[in-house]
Protein backbone atom coordinates (compact mmCIF):
# COMPACT_ATOMS: atom_id res chain seq x y z
CA UNK A 1 0.00 0.00 0.00
CA UNK A 2 1.42 3.75 -0.92
CA UNK A 3 1.80 5.66 1.99
CA UNK A 4 -0.31 9.11 1.44
CA UNK A 5 2.39 11.84 0.04
CA UNK A 6 3.31 14.53 3.47
CA UNK A 7 0.67 17.16 3.63
CA UNK A 8 2.38 20.84 2.65
CA UNK A 9 2.54 22.83 5.43
CA UNK A 10 5.89 25.23 4.30
CA UNK A 11 6.34 28.29 2.03
CA UNK A 12 9.81 29.56 1.04
CA UNK A 13 9.89 33.49 -0.13
CA UNK A 14 13.03 34.53 -1.41
CA UNK A 15 13.39 38.03 -0.24
CA UNK A 16 17.10 39.10 -1.08
CA UNK A 17 17.32 41.07 -3.94
CA UNK A 18 18.66 44.29 -4.24
CA UNK A 19 15.69 46.03 -6.12
CA UNK A 20 17.38 47.97 -8.52
CA UNK A 21 14.79 48.88 -10.74
CA UNK A 22 13.41 50.73 -7.68
CA UNK A 23 16.33 53.06 -6.75
CA UNK A 24 16.91 55.70 -4.77
CA UNK A 25 13.41 54.08 -3.01
CA UNK A 26 15.21 50.93 -1.87
CA UNK A 27 18.38 52.42 -0.89
CA UNK A 28 17.72 52.10 2.90
CA UNK A 29 14.15 50.62 2.44
CA UNK A 30 13.72 46.74 1.06
CA UNK A 31 11.85 46.90 -2.50
CA UNK A 32 9.75 44.09 -0.43
CA UNK A 33 8.53 46.56 1.89
CA UNK A 34 7.44 49.39 -0.58
CA UNK A 35 3.58 49.88 0.16
CA UNK A 36 0.99 48.65 -2.20
CA UNK A 37 -2.11 50.72 -0.92
CA UNK A 38 -1.48 50.89 2.90
CA UNK A 39 0.44 47.28 3.41
CA UNK A 40 3.87 46.10 2.79
CA UNK A 41 4.15 44.23 -0.76
CA UNK A 42 5.52 40.92 1.31
CA UNK A 43 2.44 40.86 3.61
CA UNK A 44 0.05 39.81 0.85
CA UNK A 45 2.68 37.49 -0.04
CA UNK A 46 3.11 35.71 3.45
CA UNK A 47 -0.77 36.11 3.57
CA UNK A 48 -1.57 33.98 0.10
CA UNK A 49 0.61 31.21 1.79
CA UNK A 50 -1.28 31.03 5.27
CA UNK A 51 -4.85 30.75 3.40
CA UNK A 52 -3.31 28.05 1.11
CA UNK A 53 -2.67 26.17 4.15
CA UNK A 54 0.71 26.94 4.98
CA UNK A 55 1.73 28.20 8.07
CA UNK A 56 5.87 27.06 8.46
CA UNK A 57 7.36 30.39 6.04
CA UNK A 58 11.08 30.54 5.76
CA UNK A 59 12.20 34.03 4.00
CA UNK A 60 15.72 34.21 2.37
CA UNK A 61 17.35 37.33 3.20
CA UNK A 62 20.17 39.33 2.57
CA UNK A 63 21.82 42.54 4.01
CA UNK A 64 19.34 44.96 4.65
CA UNK A 65 16.35 43.07 5.05
CA UNK A 66 15.95 44.00 8.93
CA UNK A 67 12.71 45.72 8.47
CA UNK A 68 11.27 43.16 6.59
CA UNK A 69 11.58 40.82 9.84
CA UNK A 70 10.42 43.83 11.84
CA UNK A 71 7.09 44.52 9.91
CA UNK A 72 6.16 40.65 11.11
CA UNK A 73 7.51 40.68 14.74
CA UNK A 74 5.36 42.68 17.91
CA UNK A 75 5.80 46.20 17.90
CA UNK A 76 5.06 46.47 22.00
CA UNK A 77 5.54 50.40 22.38
CA UNK A 78 2.98 50.96 18.98
CA UNK A 79 0.67 48.28 20.06
CA UNK A 80 0.42 50.09 23.61
CA UNK A 81 0.41 53.27 22.32
CA UNK A 82 -2.82 52.70 19.83
CA UNK A 83 -4.50 50.49 22.76
CA UNK A 84 -4.46 53.62 24.96
CA UNK A 85 -6.13 55.93 22.46
CA UNK A 86 -8.50 53.34 22.29
CA UNK A 87 -7.96 52.84 17.75
CA UNK A 88 -8.61 49.25 18.00
CA UNK A 89 -9.42 48.79 14.54
CA UNK A 90 -5.53 49.89 13.84
CA UNK A 91 -4.25 47.66 16.82
CA UNK A 92 -5.78 45.08 15.12
CA UNK A 93 -4.32 46.02 11.62
CA UNK A 94 -1.06 46.16 13.25
CA UNK A 95 -0.78 42.50 15.19
CA UNK A 96 -2.50 40.80 12.21
CA UNK A 97 0.83 40.65 10.63
CA UNK A 98 2.36 39.08 13.36
CA UNK A 99 -0.23 35.90 13.88
CA UNK A 100 -0.20 35.38 10.27
CA UNK A 101 2.31 32.47 10.50
CA UNK A 102 5.32 30.78 11.83
CA UNK A 103 8.39 32.61 10.52
CA UNK A 104 12.02 31.74 10.17
CA UNK A 105 14.68 33.93 8.40
CA UNK A 106 17.87 32.20 6.63
CA UNK A 107 20.56 34.80 4.83
CA UNK A 108 21.44 34.01 1.49
CA UNK A 109 25.14 35.33 2.05
CA UNK A 110 26.38 35.56 -1.39
CA UNK A 111 24.05 36.80 -3.79
CA UNK A 112 24.03 33.60 -6.26
CA UNK A 113 21.13 33.82 -8.07
CA UNK A 114 17.20 32.59 -7.22
CA UNK A 115 18.24 29.27 -7.73
CA UNK A 116 20.66 29.49 -4.85
CA UNK A 117 18.14 31.32 -2.44
CA UNK A 118 15.90 28.23 -2.57
CA UNK A 119 18.56 25.86 -2.50
CA UNK A 120 19.18 27.83 1.23
CA UNK A 121 15.92 26.11 2.29
CA UNK A 122 17.01 22.67 2.09
CA UNK A 123 17.72 22.63 6.34
CA UNK A 124 14.73 24.24 7.27
CA UNK A 125 12.59 22.03 4.49
CA UNK A 126 14.14 18.54 4.49
CA UNK A 127 12.42 16.12 2.79
CA UNK A 128 8.96 17.71 2.22
CA UNK A 129 7.29 19.04 -0.28
CA UNK A 130 7.05 23.10 -0.06
CA UNK A 131 6.43 25.69 -2.25
CA UNK A 132 8.03 29.26 -3.35
CA UNK A 133 6.35 32.54 -3.79
CA UNK A 134 8.04 35.16 -5.15
CA UNK A 135 7.41 38.35 -3.99
CA UNK A 136 7.73 40.44 -7.32
CA UNK A 137 3.97 38.78 -8.09
CA UNK A 138 0.59 39.14 -6.37
CA UNK A 139 -1.99 36.70 -6.65
CA UNK A 140 -5.67 38.34 -6.19
CA UNK A 141 -6.91 36.22 -2.93
CA UNK A 142 -10.15 35.40 -5.02
CA UNK A 143 -7.77 33.50 -7.74
CA UNK A 144 -7.01 30.82 -5.34
CA UNK A 145 -3.79 29.45 -7.49
CA UNK A 146 -1.75 27.97 -4.82
CA UNK A 147 -4.13 26.13 -3.37
CA UNK A 148 -4.96 24.79 -6.80
CA UNK A 149 -0.86 23.96 -7.49
CA UNK A 150 -0.84 22.58 -4.11
CA UNK A 151 -3.68 19.79 -5.01
CA UNK A 152 -1.80 19.27 -8.47
CA UNK A 153 0.94 18.59 -6.85
CA UNK A 154 -0.80 16.05 -3.97
CA UNK A 155 -2.29 14.21 -7.07
CA UNK A 156 0.55 13.69 -9.52
CA UNK A 157 3.71 13.94 -7.93
CA UNK A 158 6.82 15.63 -8.68
CA UNK A 159 6.82 19.71 -8.81
CA UNK A 160 4.12 22.25 -10.20
CA UNK A 161 4.64 25.57 -11.96
CA UNK A 162 2.46 28.76 -12.23
CA UNK A 163 2.36 29.36 -16.04
CA UNK A 164 0.00 32.22 -17.63
CA UNK A 165 -0.38 32.84 -21.03
CA UNK A 166 1.59 36.51 -22.25
CA UNK A 167 1.89 38.25 -25.95
CA UNK A 168 4.69 36.57 -28.08
CA UNK A 169 6.16 40.04 -28.03
CA UNK A 170 6.86 40.01 -24.06
CA UNK A 171 7.74 36.63 -23.83
CA UNK A 172 11.63 37.81 -23.98
CA UNK A 173 11.09 38.71 -20.09
CA UNK A 174 10.02 35.76 -18.50
CA UNK A 175 10.99 32.11 -18.11
CA UNK A 176 9.22 30.19 -21.16
CA UNK A 177 7.77 26.86 -21.22
CA UNK A 178 7.55 24.35 -23.52
CA UNK A 179 4.15 22.48 -23.03
CA UNK A 180 2.02 19.20 -23.41
CA UNK A 181 -2.03 19.40 -22.29
CA UNK A 182 -2.90 17.01 -19.95
CA UNK A 183 -6.22 18.15 -18.54
CA UNK A 184 -7.63 21.45 -18.94
CA UNK A 185 -5.98 23.90 -17.28
CA UNK A 186 -2.72 21.52 -16.47
CA UNK A 187 0.07 20.66 -18.92
CA UNK A 188 2.62 18.64 -18.55
CA UNK A 189 5.96 20.85 -18.99
CA UNK A 190 8.69 19.31 -21.19
CA UNK A 191 11.12 21.93 -21.48
CA UNK A 192 11.83 25.47 -20.11
CA UNK A 193 13.74 28.29 -21.60
CA UNK A 194 15.01 31.84 -19.69
CA UNK A 195 13.90 34.52 -21.21
CA UNK A 196 13.99 33.49 -25.22
CA UNK A 197 13.88 35.92 -28.12
CA UNK A 198 10.44 35.68 -29.58
CA UNK A 199 11.69 33.31 -32.46
CA UNK A 200 12.98 31.06 -29.95
CA UNK A 201 10.31 30.70 -27.56
CA UNK A 202 8.74 26.99 -27.38
CA UNK A 203 5.65 28.55 -26.32
CA UNK A 204 3.86 31.78 -25.23
CA UNK A 205 3.92 30.07 -21.45
CA UNK A 206 5.73 32.02 -18.96
CA UNK A 207 6.19 31.13 -16.09
CA UNK A 208 5.49 33.28 -12.99
CA UNK A 209 6.31 33.77 -9.33
CA UNK A 210 4.95 30.56 -7.70
CA UNK A 211 6.15 26.87 -7.39
CA UNK A 212 5.35 23.62 -5.67
CA UNK A 213 8.71 21.58 -5.64
CA UNK A 214 9.07 18.43 -4.34
CA UNK A 215 12.00 18.47 -2.17
CA UNK A 216 14.44 16.45 -5.36
CA UNK A 217 15.04 20.13 -6.87
CA UNK A 218 17.45 20.32 -3.68
CA UNK A 219 19.75 17.75 -5.43
CA UNK A 220 19.02 19.21 -9.29
CA UNK A 221 20.01 22.56 -7.89
CA UNK A 222 23.35 21.06 -6.12
CA UNK A 223 25.00 20.31 -9.61
CA UNK A 224 23.34 22.98 -11.30
CA UNK A 225 26.29 24.98 -12.86
CA UNK A 226 25.90 28.98 -13.13
CA UNK A 227 24.25 29.90 -15.99
CA UNK A 228 22.82 33.50 -17.30
CA UNK A 229 24.48 36.60 -15.61
CA UNK A 230 27.23 33.61 -13.22
CA UNK A 231 24.03 32.90 -11.00
CA UNK A 232 22.28 29.49 -10.71
CA UNK A 233 19.31 29.86 -12.03
CA UNK A 234 15.74 28.27 -10.77
CA UNK A 235 14.52 27.65 -14.81
CA UNK A 236 17.89 25.66 -15.66
CA UNK A 237 17.27 22.97 -12.64
CA UNK A 238 13.65 22.97 -13.92
CA UNK A 239 14.76 21.95 -17.19
CA UNK A 240 16.93 19.19 -15.98
CA UNK A 241 13.77 18.24 -14.12
CA UNK A 242 11.72 17.93 -16.90
CA UNK A 243 13.55 15.09 -18.27
CA UNK A 244 12.47 11.40 -17.49
CA UNK A 245 13.41 10.41 -14.66
CA UNK A 246 15.33 13.44 -13.05
CA UNK A 247 14.48 14.17 -9.14
CA UNK A 248 12.25 16.60 -8.23
CA UNK A 249 10.35 15.54 -11.66
CA UNK A 250 7.73 15.42 -13.72
CA UNK A 251 7.30 19.17 -13.72
CA UNK A 252 3.37 19.77 -14.09
CA UNK A 253 2.06 23.28 -15.27
CA UNK A 254 -0.96 25.10 -13.76
CA UNK A 255 -2.16 27.66 -16.13
CA UNK A 256 -3.14 30.96 -14.21
CA UNK A 257 -6.03 33.19 -15.48
CA UNK A 258 -6.75 35.56 -13.13
CA UNK A 259 -5.99 38.86 -11.51
CA UNK A 260 -1.94 39.18 -10.94
CA UNK A 261 -0.37 42.26 -9.52
CA UNK A 262 3.23 42.79 -10.77
CA UNK A 263 5.01 44.97 -8.72
CA UNK A 264 8.30 44.33 -9.76
CA UNK A 265 8.18 47.02 -12.61
CA UNK A 266 7.39 50.55 -11.97
CA UNK A 267 4.63 51.17 -13.97
CA UNK A 268 3.13 48.20 -13.21
CA UNK A 269 3.31 48.89 -9.66
CA UNK A 270 1.71 51.91 -10.33
CA UNK A 271 -1.16 49.88 -11.85
CA UNK A 272 -1.57 47.81 -9.22
CA UNK A 273 -2.08 50.02 -6.44
CA UNK A 274 -4.66 51.90 -8.60
CA UNK A 275 -6.60 48.41 -9.63
CA UNK A 276 -5.75 47.09 -5.63
CA UNK A 277 -7.42 50.64 -4.37
CA UNK A 278 -10.35 51.03 -6.82
CA UNK A 279 -11.40 47.44 -5.51
CA UNK A 280 -11.27 48.26 -1.79
CA UNK A 281 -15.18 48.95 -0.04
CA UNK A 282 -13.20 51.64 2.39
CA UNK A 283 -11.65 53.60 -0.34
CA UNK A 284 -12.63 52.47 -3.83
CA UNK A 285 -15.81 54.57 -3.59
CA UNK A 286 -14.29 57.79 -3.64
CA UNK A 287 -10.58 56.63 -5.55
CA UNK A 288 -12.96 55.57 -8.64
CA UNK A 289 -14.81 59.37 -8.66
CA UNK A 290 -11.67 60.86 -8.47
CA UNK A 291 -9.81 58.47 -10.98
CA UNK A 292 -12.35 59.34 -13.15
CA UNK A 293 -12.69 63.25 -13.14
CA UNK A 294 -8.81 63.24 -12.95
CA UNK A 295 -8.56 61.52 -16.39
CA UNK A 296 -11.48 63.00 -18.03
CA UNK A 297 -10.38 66.96 -16.77
CA UNK A 298 -6.34 66.56 -16.57
CA UNK A 299 -5.67 63.63 -19.61
CA UNK A 300 -5.87 65.37 -22.77
CA UNK A 301 -7.99 63.39 -25.14
CA UNK A 302 -6.01 61.31 -28.07
CA UNK A 303 -7.62 61.07 -31.54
Amino acid sequence: MTSPRPRLSKAVIPVAGLGTRFLPATKATPKEMLPVVDQPAIQYVVEEATAAGLTDVLMITGRNKRPVEDHFDRNYELEDALRRKGDEERLSRVQASTELATLHYVRQGDPKGLGHAVACAAPHVGDQPFAVLLGDDLIDPRDPLLTTMIEVQAERGGSVIALMEVDPEQIHLYGCAAVAPVTDGVMRVTGLVEKPSTEDAPSNYAVIGRYVFDPGVFEVLSRTPPGRGGEIQLTDALQTMTTEGAPGGPVHGVVFKGRRYDTGDRADYLRSIVRLACERPDLGPEFRTWLRSYVAEEMPAVD
